[in-house]
C-alpha cells in the first residue's frame, strides 16, 4: 500500500502512524523490533545528516533489507528535505515518501518549491509532505511563534497538491524546557479546511494524552527522533560506565532493547491501545 493511501485510510480513525528516525543499524533494529512486537506499521525516516553519515544507498538498502527481514509494513521517508536535488536523489533511490521543507521561506515561495517537488514525486508515485508555519528546529528559538493559519493551510494544500502537511501548533524539535501546550483548537480548524494528512513534528516529550487528543483531532503522523537518540546514548553510557567490555556486539544490545521499549510504548499510543 502506498503511504498516501494509508493516510486516507486513517483519516477518520483514532489511529496515526509513528514516524521514527534512525541513525545506524542499532537504532533501525530497535525500531523494527518494536514494530514486530506491536504488529504495527511504521515509517522509517532519514534526514540529510543521517544520509551523509551513512551514505544514501547504504542507508536506504539497510532499511529496505531490515524491513523485509522483519516482515513488517513500513515506508522509507526523507525527513526535512531541504532541497529539490536531495528529494530527487531520494526518489531515484526508491524512497516511498519525501518531505520538502521550505517552511522558512515566504509563503508563496514555499508553495512554488513544493509544487515542483510534487510534480517530480508524481512520476515516482511517491508521497509528498511539506511544512507550513514555524516549528523550531534544534538550536532555534522556541519563543518565536508562527503557528499555521487554517486559511493558509487550505490554500497551500489546494495549490501544491501535497499528500501530508506538517503543522505548527506549539511543538518544537529537541527536548522541551517545559511541557508543551498545543493549540488543539487550531488543529481542529485546520483539519476542517483541508484533506491533507496532518503531521506533528516534535513528538518527543509530548504527553501521551496530548498525542492521543491530537490524533483525535486529525493528526495522522507523529514524528519521533530526539527520544530515540537520547535513550540509546543514555543506555549505552550507563552500560559503559563500569564496563571493560570492548566487544560492541555485546555492548550495543542493551541500547537496542531500550529503543525497542521506547518505540513500542509510542506505538501503543498512536494505535490507541
Amino acid at each position: 500500500m502506498r503511504l498516501q493511501d494509508k493516510y486516507k485510510e486513517l483519516r477518520n480513525t483514532p489511529i496515526a502512524l509513528l514516524a521514527t528516525n534512525f541513525y545506524n543499524f542499532e537504532t533501525l533494529e530497535g525500531v523494527l523490533q518494536a514494530a514486530v512486537q506491536c504488529k504495527s506499521p511504521i515509517i522509517l525516516q532519514l534526514t540529510r545528516s543521517s544520509i551523509e553519515y551513512m551514505g544514501l544507498p547504504m542507508a536506504f538498502q539497510m532499511a529496505r533489507t531490515a524491513i523485509n527481514h522483519h516482515g513488517v509494513k513500513a515506508w522509507i521517508h526523507l525527513d526535512h528535505g531541504d532541497s529539490y536535488e536531495l528529494v530527487a536523489q531520494c526518489l531515484d533511490e526508491g524512497f516511498d515518501s519525501v518531505m520538502i521543507d521550505a517552511s522558512e521561506k515566504p509563503f508563496f515561495e514555499n508553495i512554488s518549491v513544493t509544487q515542483k517537488v510534487v510534480a517530480l514525486a508524481r512520476k515516482y508515485d511517491a508521497c509528498v509532505e511539506a511544512e507550513l508555519g514555524y516549528v523550531a528546529k534544534l538550536g532555534q528559538s522556541t519563543e518565536k511563534e508562527g503557528f499555521t493559519m487554517p486559511e493558509e493551510a487550505s490554500r497551500f494544500v489546494d495549490e501544491t497538491g501535497v499528500d501530508a502537511l506538517a503543522v505548527a501548533i506549539g511543538t518544537s524539535h529537541g527536548f522541551y524546557k517545559k511541557e508543551p501546550r498545543l493549540d488543539l483548537e487550531r488543529l481542529s480548524n485546520i483539519r476542517e479546511v483541508t484533506n491533507a494528512a496532518l503531521v506533528l513534528h516534535g513528538g518527543s516529550g509530548v504527553p501521551h494524552a496530548t498525542l492521543r487528543e491530537a490524533i483525535g483531532r486529525g493528526i495522522c503522523k507523529i514524528n519521533l527522533a530526539t527520544e530515540i537518540k537520547n535513550i540509546f546514548m543514555k543506555t549505552l553510557k550507563a552500560k559503559l560506565e563500569n564496563e571493560s567490555e570492548i566487544d560492541l556486539r555485546k555492548v550495543f544490545p542493551v541500547a537496542i532493547d531500550a529503543v525497542t521499549m521506547l518505540v513500542a510504548e509510542k506505538l501503543k499510543v498512536v494505535n490507541n491501545k
